[in-house]
């Protein structure tokens, strides 16, 4: 597939915004304090890498297929058990995490709405499906541990 020159920079930025989250949450999975959010952090990354090599794949001119959509793994926050300084630096995380997510759904969407082909247009949506998801539940964290 030939993309436009506008839907080839929506591409190329989401590949720069995509391989920001693959660092930040690998990196935050080493800083984290929590155990639980160390996990959470790890899935995220693993989940960006995935959405990073379907950018990659549509730059290279293909649509990657999305699959049923199926949910979400269960996600069920814990109380941390971490001391205040621990607590303070997962806060810390959990904000500018959230803050991402909330900055790369926003690219996914204006995304969604400037792309000519129907399955390039839902293969978008479906990840900004799943960036979603992550801030959801980096809110839920942060709400069962008092941080927001």
């Amino acid at each position: 597939m030939t993309w436009t020159q506008k839907e080839t920079e929506l591409l190329t930025d989401l590949q720069k915004q995509e391989q920001v989250c693959v660092d930040k949450y690998t990196r935050y999975a080493s800083q984290a304090c929590d155990p639980g959010l160390k996990d959470l952090f790890s899935r995220f990354a693993q989940n960006e890498r995935t959405h990073l090599n379907s950018v990659n794949q549509m730059l290279s001119g293909s649509v990657p297929q999305m699959g049923s959509g199926g949910s979400a793994p269960a996600f069920t926050p814990t109380k941390s058990t971490c001391d205040a300084a621990g607590q303070a630096q997962d806060a810390y995380l959990c904000r500018d995490a959230l803050s991402t997510e909330k900055h790369v759904s926003s690219v996914y969407d204006t995304s969604v709405f400037e792309f000519r082909d129907q399955s390039a247009r839902d293969a978008l949506g479906h990840i900004q499906s799943e960036e979603q998801e992550h801030g959801k539940q980096i809110y839920d964290y942060m709400s069962a541990n008092g941080m927001y």
